[in-house]
């Protein structure tokens, strides 16, 4: 699919800056956005704290994290049909680490997700908007005569 890919990222590789919360959060713990990003890339099938937490582990263990990001990154630009291709996610993940994991947290906020709230959170959150609550039915009063 990436071939034919069209989709533009919502974003720059490089405007890091245009969103300095999630600038912050990439420079000072890449884990944590990490985390939050394969979350609701793999719908909610791995935790942020599971991902989070092996991102750190290669990061630490071998400096290859970049690896885990880069096949993400694969991941969600096939899902959504974004351009490019293996090679360049690699080459971006190997060089660009930091604006990369922004770029991708970006592009899922920009696409509606709340990433603070993660895949559960934000499913829970679409159902409260869709009035599918707790709140009971009103029921009339039985029949008269």
């Amino acid at each position: 699919m990436s071939d034919y890919a069209t989709a533009r990222w919502s974003t720059g590789l490089f405007d890091c800056f245009s969103d300095c919360k999630s600038c912050c959060l990439t420079f000072w713990c890449p884990c944590v956005t990490f985390g939050r990003v394969a979350e609701i890339v793999d719908k909610g099938t791995t935790s942020c704290g599971t991902s989070g937490a092996l991102y750190a582990l290669a990061m630490f263990l071998t400096g290859w994290a970049c690896l885990c990001s880069c096949c993400y990154r694969s991941k969600m630009r096939e899902h959504y049909g974004l351009k490019g291709n293996s090679c360049k996610d690699c080459l971006i993940h190997s060089f660009c680490e930091g604006c990369a994991l922004c770029q991708m947290y970006r592009e899922l906020e920009n696409r509606g997700y709340n990433m603070k709230l993660g895949w559960q959170g934000g499913v829970e959150e679409k159902n409260r908007g869709m009035g599918m609550g707790p709140v009971a039915p009103t029921v009339q009063g039985g029949m008269t005569r």
